[in-house]
């Protein structure tokens, strides 16, 4: 297939467009607020009872996306195995995407009595979006040259940023303006809002479903019990690790920084909601502006990338975090919070970009087993989501304060700092075998 076609290109990044309303409105803005407000006890205390469990509603949401991404890092290599083996990558895209996207859907009957059917749909919606981007990542060797992984994984991300921000607008409008669109009920706009996620996703991934190829047979699986394959395929590109020693260290800071950054995504709007008390609008009004200043980090980490050198620029984005973790501890006014909601927009979606970027450069070139090498880093992230915000809700739960997470957060940066530090930085990685003997 010819690479850095520009119409591949664009379909491929529309993709970051379709589903990253899930991100901003299930994940960061509007649902965080809805479920903040929803899953209280009977006195209104956040607290909520789940299959016959007290827990505290900020550490059921944290626990919630534990699971769910520990179920998704299970599943990745099975699907992988079979895609691989059928050339059906596009197939299970489409799988995850339009379970993700249904899920959403369904959330638009999110009520206080239907409080435990809600999370697990939640839960599912995150095992379809994280799935499907497994497969949508693979893609970016195939359809684009080395030169051009940093710009095309920052444009990906940036449409991401803008077409959510649009979808958000009109959400946010139904929110403040009920009225205008004839709503009475409180709770309905935000339900609504879950709708329109799931049919904005479906609608513009027939897109990239369209352009995009469907994957080839990889040659290399062999016959017999072959759906285990993809663990297998785990293993030996574990194994090819050893032979490939920048690509080790750079998963190994990116699962731990990850642990952090990831963590911060899924619990920032609960913690402003929780811990500084503040108004439900001005919290989606914060998470937008994010969204805004996201499209300009990530052009900045692909340009400063280019300057430096992609670790040089990762490492500059993981010391950011590093500041922003010990300003949160301390924070306790809404201009503080806002401040620090700026920066993070800055840093977020660059270090998500250019981590991409930087390991499509690290892997093999050409090689046949990109879904392969795709489906260990994204089971890394997985796992790395998992255990981030495991250690966040079992931290609160334990110390009943969400600043003590917060703490444990920055101690994970220091550690990922610390590991990009031992990788050196150029513009160009490539994979040379004969280093490997």
């Amino acid at each position: 297939m010819q690479k850095n076609n520009p119409r591949i290109v664009n379909a491929w990044c529309m993709y970051d467009w379709a589903n990253s309303v899930h991100a901003l409105v299930i994940v960061s803005s509007i649902f965080p607020v809805y479920f903040t407000a929803t899953a209280l006890s009977a006195s209104g205390t956040p607290e909520t009872d789940f299959f016959g469990f007290t827990i505290k509603s900020s550490v059921l949401f944290s626990y919630t996306v534990s699971l769910s991404f520990l179920i998704t890092a299970a599943l990745i290599p099975l699907c992988t195995a079979v895609a691989d083996y059928t050339g059906s990558k596009k197939t299970f895209m489409k799988f995850f995407c339009y379970t993700g996207a249904l899920s959403c859907m369904l959330l638009f009957f999110f009520t206080r009595d239907t409080l435990t059917f809600s999370i697990l749909v939640f839960g599912l919606s995150l095992i379809g979006w994280s799935g499907s981007i497994v497969f949508y990542d693979s893609y970016l060797p195939e359809i684009a040259t080395e030169d051009n992984f940093d710009r095309y994984s920052a444009r990906g991300f940036s449409m991401g940023y803008l077409g959510s921000v649009l979808l958000l607008l009109f959400n946010l409008s139904m929110i403040l303006f009920p009225k205008l669109y004839g709503i009475t009920d409180k709770g309905t706009p935000a339900r609504i809002s879950f709708f329109t996620v799931g049919v904005w996703w479906i609608l513009f991934a027939q897109i990239p479903f369209r352009y995009l190829p469907s994957g080839k047979k990889n040659s290399s699986v062999k016959q017999g019990n072959w759906i285990f394959n993809g663990f297998k395929e785990l293993k030996k590109v574990y194994h090819d690790l050893h032979r490939q020693p920048y690509l080790a260290k750079f998963l190994s800071a990116f699962f731990i920084y990850t642990m952090g950054l990831r963590t911060v995504m899924y619990v920032a709007t609960i913690f402003g909601a929780t811990e500084l008390k503040l108004p439900s609008q001005s919290l989606i009004i914060t998470v937008l502006l994010i969204q805004l200043v996201g499209i300009i980090g990530s052009f900045s980490f692909a340009w400063l990338s280019g300057k430096i050198g992609n670790i040089y620029a990762l490492m500059i984005g993981v010391a950011i975090w590093i500041g922003i973790c010990t300003g949160a501890y301390y924070t306790t006014q809404a201009m503080e919070f806002y401040v620090l909601a700026c920066t993070v927009g800055m840093v977020m979606g660059g270090i998500q970009s250019l981590s991409r970027a930087t390991y499509s450069k690290l892997i093999p070139e050409n090689t046949e087993d990109s879904a392969s090498y795709f489906s260990f880093y994204d089971v890394s992230e997985k796992l790395a989501i998992v255990l981030g915000t495991f250690i966040y809700g079992v931290v609160e739960q334990l110390t009943g304060s969400m600043r003590n997470s917060i703490l444990a957060l920055l101690l994970i940066f220091v550690v990922g700092l610390i590991l990009l530090s031992r990788i050196p930085s150029r513009k160009v990685y490539q994979y040379q075998p004969e280093k490997a003997k």
